[in-house]
This record gives C-alpha cells, sequence and structure tokens, in this order.
C-alpha cells in the first residue's frame, strides 16, 4: 500500500505506529522546517515500524505565484510595446508603395543644389551687381533680386520635377486627405509651430555653450528691412512665402517622400532634415536647421500634406523677421 501524507509532520509520526507492514508512505512536507524541527520524534517513532518512508519536497506556492506574476508581468509588457510599435509605425501616412528609384533622387537633389540652388540663392545677388554694374546694390534693389531669384529656382525645380523618370505632380503634395479629425493640418500646424519655437529656443541655448553666443540678428536681412516698406513687401514675400514654398517642395515633398517609399520614415525625416541644413551652408546654424528640418518633416509625414510645413515654415520666418526688423 502507498500512502501520500500532506499532514504535519507530529501527526504524522503519531500515525506510523498503525501503519500496516511493508506500507510506503511518501511524504510531502509542507516546508524545509518541519521536516527538519520533527526528524527526531519521525525516527523514534519508525525505529519499530517495517515501513519504507520516502519524502518528496513540495513546490512552494509563493515561488508558483512570483513566477507567474512575473510572465503575465512580461507578457503585458510584450503587448504594450507591440501597441508602441504599432502608434509609432502609424504615425506616418505617407505612401510606402511608390518606389522612387534611389539613384534618380539623389542624381535629382545633386543637379538641383549644385546647379540651381547654390548659383541662385548664394551667387545670384553677385550676379545682379554685375550686370547692373554696382558694387552693391541698394536695400530696395537687393529684395527684388531675392524674390526673383527664389521665384526662379522654384520654377526651375518644379521643371526638373517634370523631366524625372517618375514625374511628380506638385498639386498632390498640398492635397487634404481623408484622415480622422484629429489629425488635421490645422492641429498639425500649431502644435509643430509650439514644438519648433521650444526646440529651437532649447537648441539655442546648446549652441551657446558649445561655439559661444551669436547675434541672433542677420545683418543682410537686417539691411533690407531698413530700406523703406517696398524692401519691407519684397522680404514679407521672399520669406514668408516663396521661400517657403520652394524648401517644402524639395526637402519635404520630392525629397522626404522619395526616401519615405524605401525606408522607414523615421530615418527619411533624419535624412532629409540633414540634406535641409546642410545646403544653408552655415555651420553655426546647422544643429539648429536640423531640428527645425525634423519638426516640419514629422509635421508632414503626421498630417499627408505640405500645407502644415509650409504654415510651420512661413509663421516662424514671419517671427524672425518681426524680430529683426524691431530690435
Amino acid at each position: 500500500m502507498i500512502a501520500t501524507v500532506h499532514h504535519h509532520l507530529p501527526l504524522v509520526a503519531h500515525s506510523l505506529t498503525k501503519a500496516a507492514p511493508g506500507s510506503i508512505i511518501r511524504l510531502i512536507p509542507s516546508s524545509q522546517t518541519n521536516l527538519i524541527s520533527h526528524s527526531i520524534s519521525l525516527r523514534r517513532s519508525c525505529r519499530d515500524s517495517p515501513l519504507k518512508l520516502c519524502c518528496i519536497p513540495k513546490e512552494d506556492s509563493n515561488q508558483n505565484a512570483s513566477s507567474q506574476v512575473r510572465k503575465e508581468g512580461w507578457v503585458r509588457f510584450r503587448l504594450q510595446m507591440s501597441v508602441n510599435c504599432n502608434l509609432w509605425q502609424d504615425f506616418s501616412v505617407l505612401k510606402t508603395d511608390l518606389q522612387y528609384d534611389n539613384g534618380s533622387t539623389w542624381s535629382t537633389m545633386g543637379f538641383y543644389v549644385f546647379s540651381l540652388h547654390i548659383p541662385l540663392s548664394f551667387g545670384g545677388l553677385s550676379v545682379v551687381a554685375k550686370l547692373l554694374h554696382q558694387t552693391a546694390l541698394d536695400p530696395q534693389t537687393q529684395a527684388l533680386s531675392l524674390l526673383l531669384l527664389q521665384t526662379l529656382e522654384f520654377v526651375a525645380f518644379i521643371l526638373l520635377l517634370g523631366f524625372s523618370e517618375k514625374p511628380f505632380n506638385i498639386r498632390s503634395f498640398f492635397e487634404t486627405r481623408v484622415l480622422p479629425k484629429e489629425r488635421n493640418w490645422l492641429l498639425a500646424s500649431v502644435l509643430g509651430l509650439c514644438f519648433l519655437l521650444a526646440s529651437v529656443f532649447l537648441t539655442s541655448l546648446v549652441a551657446d555653450k558649445l561655439i559661444g553666443p551669436k547675434d541672433v540678428n542677420n545683418p543682410v536681412l537686417k539691411e533690407i528691412l531698413s530700406g523703406g516698406s517696398l524692401s519691407v513687401s519684397g522680404s514679407v514675400l521672399v520669406y514668408c512665402f516663396v521661400t517657403p514654398l520652394l524648401e517644402e517642395t524639395v526637402y519635404r515633398g520630392f525629397l522626404l517622400t522619395s526616401l519615405a517609399s524605401r525606408m522607414e520614415w523615421q530615418k527619411a525625416v533624419v535624412v532629409s532634415s540633414v540634406v535641409f541644413s546642410a545646403t544653408h551652408l552655415s555651420i553655426d546654424n546647422f544643429l539648429q536647421l536640423c531640428v527645425i528640418g525634423v519638426v516640419l518633416g514629422c509635421s508632414y509625414c503626421w498630417s499627408g500634406t505640405l500645407i502644415s510645413p509650409f504654415v510651420i515654415h512661413s509663421l516662424y520666418n514671419t517671427l524672425i523677421l518681426v524680430i529683426t526688423f524691431t530690435s
């Protein structure tokens, strides 16, 4: 006969004397302490009884409960991480099935930067001065020349996109998609502008610590704005309309859309922001321009339309003009 006993050892010891000869009693103690403390009485009871006694340790219920809690916690953690990853991936609504050729994207950007952007944006005023036979342009001429040069650069880039292997429809960049009400371009513009101002302020503090403080006003822009109402009007058109339209079309509409079709949108935003900052050819403002590019890129990915980053870019430049003009 085999009997399994779950009782305390003193009671078992008392009942061993009444067990039948040859019986095997499997003793499952409730704890190691009980086994040790009552081993003497157990030996005395078993001394004259022909029994076979084996002790099978019982699993600790506390350990089982703790293990179960850990398993359940790990499952909940993995589920939460899965949900967070899905939400992070769902942040962008840009199309990922466009499959633009990588070589075509970078060849187009290279041609634009070295054949259009640098010659017109950085050398255009010098060419205008030579054409007018002037050593220095007056503020009104500078403002009107910048307006003409930026408009020419924008038109040239639109024509360049038309001759690419997969022509872009510029109007599709500004189309509003059917999205939930909480994902509209107006909300994206407000949140993006607030986050942009906070980020620029923080990066300015970091830049001041790394490379030292610098004048926040652009001396060239300050000189242009001091040339009268015509200069101010021309500057507003350039910096608050034409330049944001040009840069958002190039760096978000074309470059970011192309990159997001073959890599994760987060990487695409970072790469496009670095290119956006580098093409400004400003070492002092490189970090700040990268942050601006990231905010504008995230706004475009979240809203799915260039209206949002264009509004943020335009309002930010307007704020810079106001600060420069009033200081």
